[in-house]
């Protein structure tokens, strides 16, 4: 069996095992009675790490798996990773915001969830998925930033480390730089989106639904 790409397929698949080893953390944690909030964090886990698996596949069995199944597995990385993105504002809301604020942002990351979801049905690029993951981590940030300075919560540091490291990550990405001819910008993205998923592990175990 030929692989494509293969320290790309590599490096997806550890950043899928990782994400989900991470996500199954957060859902474990404090068994029934676990907070909502770190319970939508962990499920972002697990869709970051179906969009890894997915995106690995693609990336390294270009040359095996027939066209169809080839455009599922693509579509199937760019959706999971916009649930992903809808999963940790959710998260956000039950964490830091009480009602009618709460509200309002869900029903924003909803509509911003099905707008997406329409507009990739016509785009593969991944450059949308950064548009669109983007501006969901900025509010991430600033919510938890505010309480944060506000209130002291550790949380707080931890995610903005994490986003920082994402912000990193996603400029890696989009800017085409090789460390190898072996090791091109989207292995270095896996790894370097690892740290900053560890991160964001961290702040996901000190939630709690206001």
């Amino acid at each position: 069996m030929q692989i494509t790409e293969p320290m790309t397929m590599l490096t997806d698949y550890l950043l899928a095992g990782w994400t989900g080893y991470l996500g199954y953390r957060l859902l474990q944690c404090g068994s029934g009675q676990m907070p909502r909030a770190r319970r939508w964090w962990g499920w972002a886990f697990i869709c970051s790490a179906l969009a890894a698996l997915s995106g690995g596949s693609y990336h390294g069995l270009a040359l095996v798996l027939p066209q169809e199944i080839l455009f599922s597995l693509w579509k199937m990385t760019l959706y999971a990773v916009g649930l992903a993105g809808f999963c940790l504002l959710i998260g956000t809301a039950l964490a830091i915001l009480k009602y009618p604020a709460r509200k309002w942002l869900c029903i924003g990351a909803a509509l911003k969830l099905v707008v997406y979801a329409i507009w990739m049905v016509w785009h593969e690029s991944f450059l949308y998925v950064v548009l669109d993951y983007l501006p969901s981590l900025m509010v991430v940030l600033l919510l938890f930033s505010w309480r944060f300075f506000r209130h002291g919560e550790s949380a707080g540091a931890w995610v903005a480390s994490g986003i920082l490291v994402s912000f990193i990550a996603a400029g890696i990405q989009q800017s085409g730089i090789a460390l190898h001819r072996h090791f091109n910008h989207n292995d270095l993205y896996h790894l370097v989106q690892m740290v900053a998923f560890y991160f964001l592990f961290r702040a996901g175990l000190l939630l709690h639904e206001r």
